[in-house]
C-alpha cells in the first residue's frame, strides 16, 4: 500500500510555538483535516487538558475532540455558535492543526482576514502548498497532526494560564448551544428526538450523513465523544450518508451505525440500501422526510420569497421501500413514537429505515420557513 512520506516539525519551530503560546492571552485551537488516529486524538486531548486550552473542531470533523471535555468550545462549521465566532475573531493566537479553514469552517472567509489575519496564526498542515496559500501564518509548520502532536507532548504549561476562565466560559456556551429545543412546528419535534438519541445510543456509535438542513440536528445537538464516530462530506455532497453507513458497518460490525438522511438526500443513493441487505449490515437510517429539498427551499424563500422552483418532492413510501428490499421499516408521525421505533429497528437485526415525518416549517432549529420568507 501507498505510504506517505511524513515531515516533522523542527526543534526551533516547536520552541517558537512554545513561546507564542506562553505570550498569548486569548489562544484558540481548531482541529480538522485528515491524518489523525486514535492515539493522536488522545494525546492532543491530554495536551489541551494540561494547558487548559479552548478547542474547536472544523466542519464535520467533530470526532476529533470529546465534546464533554471541559476544553471543548464547539464546532467551527455551518451555523456556528455566534459566541464561538466572536471568540475566534477576538483570539490573539489561533492554532490550526490539520485544518484548512476554507469556505464552510471560516463562515465564508469572515473569521480570518485574507491574506493577513488579525490573529497571530500558527498553521500546521501536511501539504506545503497549502501553507500560506490563503492565509499567511506567523508560524507555518509542514507536518501531519500525528507528528506535530508528538513533538509538543513534552511542552510544559504555564503555572497559571491566563485563559483558564475564558476556556470554561466557552465550554459553558457550547453546552447551552448544543442543548436541543423541546418543541417546534408540527407533530414531530427533532429536539426531543435528538435528546433521546443522546441518552440511548452508545457513545462509540458511528454517525453518518450527507448534505441538507436536516444535518444541522446532528452537527449541533449530537455530542461526539470518541474518535472514528463520524463520517460526513466536507464537500457538501448529497447522498453521502447511506453508502458511508454501509462502509462503516462493514469496517466496524460490532458498533451501532446511524445514518441521518433527508428525503432528497436519501434518494440520491437510496439504492445502496440493498447493499446493506445483501451483506447483512444492520445499519439504522433516520430518514428526515419534510417533502422538500430543504436547504434549496430555504435559500429560495430567503432570496425570492414565495417564488419557489423545483423543490417540492414526491416520495415513495419509505417503510414499504425498506421492506421491499428485505429490511425493516418504521414510520414516526409523533415525537413520542421515535424511541419505540428506534428500539424495534435495532432489535430487528436488519438494515432499517425510520421515516420521520417532519413539518417543512421546521427548516432550522431557530427559524421556521415562514419566518425566513417574511423576514423583510
Amino acid at each position: 500500500p501507498y505510504t506517505p512520506v511524513e515531515s516533522h516539525p523542527g526543534k526551533s519551530q516547536i520552541a517558537t510555538f512554545d513561546e507564542m503560546l506562553r505570550n498569548a492571552r486569548r489562544p484558540m485551537v481548531i482541529l480538522g483535516g485528515t491524518r489523525w488516529d486514535e492515539k493522536t486524538v488522545s494525546d492532543f486531548q491530554d495536551f489541551a487538558s494540561r494547558f487548559k486550552l479552548p478547542v474547536g473542531c472544523s466542519f464535520r470533523r467533530q470526532m476529533l475532540f470529546d465534546h464533554l471535555h471541559p476544553s471543548y468550545a464547539g464546532d467551527v462549521g455551518i451555523g456556528i455558535n455566534p459566541a464561538l465566532a466572536h471568540e475566534i475573531k477576538d483570539s490573539d493566537l489561533l492554532i490550526l492543526i490539520g485544518a484548512r479553514m476554507s469556505e464552510m469552517p471560516s463562515s465564508s472567509y469572515t473569521l480570518l482576514d485574507i491574506p493577513y489575519p488579525k490573529q497571530t496564526l500558527v498553521h500546521v498542515y501536511p501539504d506545503p502548498e497549502e501553507l500560506g496559500r490563503m492565509y499567511r501564518p506567523d508560524l507555518a509548520i509542514c507536518a501531519a497532526p500525528a507528528e506535530f502532536v508528538a513533538a509538543i507532548k513534552e511542552l510544559q504549561p504555564p503555572a497559571l494560564p491566563l485563559w483558564t476562565e475564558r476556556k470554561s466560559s466557552m465550554h459553558d456556551s457550547y453546552l447551552k448551544w448544543s442543548t436541543p429545543p423541546k418543541s417546534g412546528p408540527g407533530d414531530v419535534h427533532m429536539g426531543p428526538i435528538m435528546a433521546w438519541i443522546e441518552e440511548n445510543v452508545p457513545i462509540d456509535a458511528i454517525f453518518t450523513n450527507g448534505a441538507g438542513n436536516y444535518a444541522t440536528w446532528v452537527h449541533r445537538y449530537h455530542r461526539f465523544r470518541k474518535y472514528n464516530t463520524q463520517s460526513a462530506p466536507t464537500s457538501g455532497s448529497m447522498g453521502y450518508g447511506l453508502p458511508a453507513a454501509v462502509a462503516a458497518k462493514q469496517l466496524f460490525p460490532d458498533r451501532e451505525v446511524v445514518c441521518f438522511a433527508g428525503d432528497g438526500c436519501f434518494m440520491m443513493h437510496g439504492q445502496e440500501f440493498i447493499t446493506a441487505v445483501r451483506y447483512g449490515l444492520p445499519i439504522i437510517t433516520v430518514l428526515v422526510n419534510n417533502g422538500i429539498y430543504g436547504t434549496i427551499r430555504m435559500h429560495q424563500e430567503r432570496e425570492y420569497p414565495g417564488r419557489i422552483s423545483a423543490t417540492d418532492l414526491v416520495n415513495p413510501d419509505f417503510v414499504a421501500y425498506a421492506q421491499a428490499f428485505g429490511g425493516h421499516g418504521e414510520l414516526v408521525e409523533k415525537t413520542e413514537d421515535f424511541g419505540p421505533a428506534y428500539l424495534r429497528a435495532r432489535e430487528s437485526g436488519k438494515p432499517a429505515i425510520i421515516e420521520v415525518r417532519l413539518d417543512p416549517e421546521a427548516i432550522t432549529p431557530a427559524k421556521t420557513l415562514t419566518q425566513i420568507r417574511n423576514r423583510n
